[in-house]
């Protein structure tokens, strides 16, 4: 039972690794490192921020000019700001804030889960024969 424990350390798990095991193990390190700066070049940014409250579309309004906007929630009201082609939310009444925290988005979506507010940044809608990051 000691060797069962013994071999499952780092330092054991390490020594029963071969070379073309380390190889690999770096490689896929590599691949997933990449593809964080891939991602970003195949989401290209919106130009339409919809913001969405109990899965209900509140607000669709246009990245290009500078808004603040308030929503209503069971718990209290969130504030979302467009400036400067970015939008961030604002204030939120929820606990955590990590909406808040997330910071400025021109691209992707900000999502607060207590308060059931989704904002997130999109194309003009117009132009469907475009092809989105999945299935590029």
């Amino acid at each position: 039972m000691k060797r069962i424990f013994k071999d499952l350390t780092p330092s054991g798990i390490f020594n029963m690794t071969t070379f073309l095991d380390k190889v690999l193990f770096l490689l896929l390190i590599a691949l997933t490192i990449a593809s964080f700066f891939f991602v970003k070049r195949f989401i290209q940014p919106g130009s339409l921020v919809r913001i969405m409250s109990d899965n209900k579309t509140v607000y669709v309004l246009n990245l290009n000019e500078d808004t603040a906007v308030s929503v209503k929630t069971p718990l209290g009201e969130n504030v979302i700001e467009i400036k400067d082609k970015m939008v961030h939310m604002k204030e939120a009444s929820c606990q955590n804030k990590l909406c808040v925290h997330q910071g400025w988005i021109d691209r992707g979506a900000i999502v607060c889960l207590p308060n059931k507010v989704i904002v997130s940044v999109g194309g003009g809608g117009g132009d469907s024969k475009k092809y989105d990051a999945i299935s590029r």
